[in-house]
This record gives structure tokens, sequence and C-alpha cells, in this order.
């Protein structure tokens, strides 16, 4: 979505409630707009039949949390075979420009489908004045399909909640997922993962004048918003700290539930956190990133040419050091807010 406003937040109950109502008005509208037609019924693969010029499509809505049968055959990433353990989860497989049956289809179609968030400032959000899509997951985004089909305009866009990603995926709804995804075993068993592209870890986002210290006991009797499906609810059902959790389909709508008052803090990505802050200068991340997130491009487990040839565009898109494009999107989107970071993430083969 758009820029949320930068005014200060609301202290008193009118003020802060007027304040985030409007707020939560704007991402109705926002998702509203869109929104196109609904896929023709009996589709296939993701994206077939629908307009190629088109920005944004609306798909038939995944269930949430509900993942499909897992029917990939050979040459899965080792962590969909049940090999995965702590640490491996971002190997990938090595990088090829060769055209298999996924990168052939989605020529035929002649337009990426890519599921990605609309509601991260910085990442992937709404531009206010150009209605375009933007943030570094587009950029990123941009960049496949103009690998893949020699215009990085060639996409449909489909905004998907937290908890919907991986249904997307195993349902073909999307060809790749780009949306700060954080890679994991559990979910490298169910999708396959590109190389990781950036880094980062779960942070505490609160008002600046809370008693929240960090995620430790200062929690206690506190609410914490995640999102659902989200590293950030993972980790608060580990360990609560006393607090009470709230869920909600998207990390930005913790952001609206903390203007509300309905909740005290914030956890999520320190990345996306940081770009709350720039959001609304009243509230500010607590403590230190005490978990380690590589986020991936997530694609279905069957489309491994897809992944090997995602992997040849983050291989160039990683190259050229401080001139090159990832640089170039980090001091565009990201320098501002998270400050220094000389290089993306080194990436990690299997085979």
């Amino acid at each position: 979505m758009g820029v949320i406003g930068k005014g200060t937040r609301a202290r008193a109950g009118r003020r802060r409630a007027t304040a985030a109502v409007a707020l939560a008005a704007g991402c109705a509208l926002t998702a509203t707009a869109w929104t196109l037609r609904p896929a023709p019924a009996g589709e296939g693969h993701a994206g077939r039949g629908a307009p190629a010029a088109a920005r944004t499509a609306a798909r038939p809505a995944a269930p949430a949390d509900t993942d499909a049968t897992d029917t990939a055959g050979a040459g899965r990433p080792a962590a969909a075979r049940g090999t995965c353990r702590d640490g491996e989860a971002d190997a990938s497989l090595r990088p090829s420009a060769a055209d298999g049956p996924a990168v052939q289809q989605i020529k035929k179609r002649g337009h990426l489908v890519a599921g990605i968030d609309q509601n991260s400032y910085r990442w992937g959000y709404r531009d206010p004045e150009s209605g375009e899509p933007v943030g570094f997951d587009i950029d990123l985004v941009r960049a496949i399909a103009k690998d893949i089909l020699g215009d990085g305009g060639k996409v449909v866009f489909l905004a998907i909640p937290t908890s919907r990603r991986i249904p997307a995926v195993q349902q073909h709804q999307v060809d790749v997922v780009v949306r700060t995804m954080t890679i994991n075993c559990e979910r490298a068993g169910k999708v396959a993962f590109s190389t990781a592209y950036f880094e980062a870890g779960q942070q505490l986002l609160a008002p600046k004048d809370s008693a929240v210290t960090a995620f430790d006991d200062s929690l206690r009797g506190k609410r914490i918003c995640a999102a659902k499906g989200s590293t950030a609810e993972t980790e608060l059902k580990k360990n609560d700290h006393g607090a009470s959790v709230l869920t909600v389909p998207n990390q930005l709508d913790c952001l609206v539930r903390v203007q509300l008052g309905q909740a005290d803090a914030v956890l999520t990505d320190s990345a996306l956190a940081a770009g709350q802050a720039a959001q609304d200068p009243s509230v500010k991340l607590f403590g230190k990133p005490f978990t380690k997130e590589l986020y991936g491009v997530a694609m279905n487990q069957e489309d491994t040419d897809l992944v090997r040839r995602v992997n040849k565009v983050l291989e160039d898109y990683r190259g050229g050091g401080a001139a090159g494009p990832w640089m170039q999107a980090y001091r565009k989107w990201l320098a501002a807010d998270l400050p220094g970071i000389t290089a993306p993430p080194a990436p990690k083969y299997l085979d």
C-alpha cells in the first residue's frame, strides 16, 4: 500500500482512534483498487487467461493455513525431501538459464504471476502517485520477469496475506512469491526456495514511551501482535514471556492495532519493523534482532527449472559490487532505515 502518514501518533482516545481508523480505511481502499476480475473457472497454471497488461490480479483465495498435498517429484531441494537441518534450509539448486517446463509455460503465457505484499513500506507497497507496486521486493520481481520475458513490466501481481503464501505457491496460483518470506525447514518441506536475497532478524516494535525493553520478561502482561503464519508467531509460541498474543492476517495490521491501543507491541522482522517506524515516527524498534531471518523467493517444488532460473537471476542481481542491481535497490529502498549493509548474503547451493 502507499505510505502511511508520518504525523504524530494520537495519544488521546479520540485522536488515536481517528488516526487508526483512517489508516485501516486506507488499507481497505488499496485492496479494492488492486482487485481485478477473478480468474476464469477451471483455470490451470498461474495466470493463464489473465491479460498480459494487467498489473495486479485477484485469484480465488486459498484457504488460510491449508497446504496442498505434496506431490513434488525427484530433484527437489534436500529440505523438501525431509533431510533439512537448522542452518541448511537456505541452500538451493544451482543456477541455470535453461528453459524447462515451468519457464516455457511463463514464456507461452506472456507474463510472470508474482505473489507480493501491498502493505510493507520499502518492500512491497502501492505508490500513492503512480498506483504501481514498488519496493525492494518488487524490483526483484521485475528483474526475474526481465530475465525470462525480456521485459520487467510483464508481471501480474497478486497481493496475498502472510498466511496464504504457501497455499498460493502449492496450488499454482502464482509462479513466485517475493514477499519478505523467511526460509526455514518447515516451509522448505512445502515449497522450493531460491538462495537467500536478504538477511534480517526478529525484533520488537512499540511506542517510544513503552516500558518494553526487548524480547524478554518486560513483555509480561503486554499484548503482542504478530502476523498469522509468520516467523514472529512461531517465536511467540516458543516463548511469549508472559504476554498475550494477538494474530492478524498481515503484519501492517499490527501497527494499526498499536495505533488503536489494542496491542502494546509488534513482533516482526527487523527489516519490516524499520519500514513501519519510518511510516509512524511515534514508534521505534526495541532490543536487538534475536533470530537470523534469510528471505528467499518461494516457488512450487515441481518447478525445479524455475528455481534454477531464479537463482541465475539472483547471481546476476547480487553482482557488480556497489554499482550492482542489489546494492542500487538497497540504497534506494532500505539504506535510510537499515544502514550499514555492504553486500547481499552469499548464496548456498545443494548440488
